[in-house]
């Protein structure tokens, strides 16, 4: 957690400010694959409890008819196309194309219609074509969920904002392998990125999403 001295210096810096979640919202569900989930993987961490609490989003989401994306990192079998990323982090090269560790965690009982895309970077805008899928979808905002909150997640709640999209991450539904690092990017997620709230109020915004336009 941050210290008193550091939340004064954000505040004084004017950072935190809200971006609330628009009429169509999506859920993002960054990574919350077998590699990242499974403590058996190199890369993995007991995100038992994270994914339960993004089954409770993904529940509201799919009852209200919101659309639902996945990302995943897989490589080929070279790993020439995770370049240098493979390279600083080599455990990376356990991803790759057609293994078990690149699967969506089965826990979350993705749906046939539901979107995963394959990604070789960070951010889940970073080489693929969510920008395009989003705006196919007519979505104006992002619940953003998985795994890591140090890496994946905060790159593409970057990549979120700089892309025009509001986001919310709700605190419950991603995941580190330490809690400083963990803490540490909520905090600064919060201050210049995205919404982070709790888990019940992501469900009670997700819930209320659309109700005014559907009174229309």
């Amino acid at each position: 957690m941050a210290d008193e001295q550091t939340r004064r210096v954000y505040e004084r810096a004017r950072m935190g400010g809200r971006l609330g979640l628009g009429e169509r919202p999506a859920v993002l569900v960054v990574d919350f694959s077998c590699g990242f989930t499974d403590p058996g993987c190199p890369l993995g961490a007991d995100m038992g409890a994270e994914i339960e609490a993004t089954r409770r989003v993904l529940e509201v989401a799919r009852g209200r008819g919101f659309p639902v994306i996945f990302t995943t990192i897989a490589f080929e079998e070279n790993l020439v196309d995770g370049a240098l990323w493979v390279r600083k982090v080599p455990s990376l090269g356990e991803l790759r194309l057609g293994s078990r560790w690149v699967e969506i965690d089965p826990r979350l009982e993705r749906r046939e219609e539901e979107t995963v895309i394959v990604k070789k970077g960070a951010s889940a805008f970073f080489g693929t074509n969510l920008s395009a899928i989003l705006a196919s979808l007519g979505v104006d905002s992002v619940v953003l969920c998985g795994a890591t909150t140090s890496g994946c997640v905060r790159a593409t709640a970057v990549d979120l904002l700089q892309h025009g999209y509001p986001a919310l991450v709700p605190r419950e539904c991603v995941g580190d392998r330490a809690a400083p690092p963990h803490e540490a990017n909520l905090f600064d997620i919060q201050a210049k990125y995205a919404d982070v709230v709790s888990l019940e109020e992501a469900l009670e915004r997700l819930e209320s999403a659309g109700r005014t336009r559907e009174k229309l």
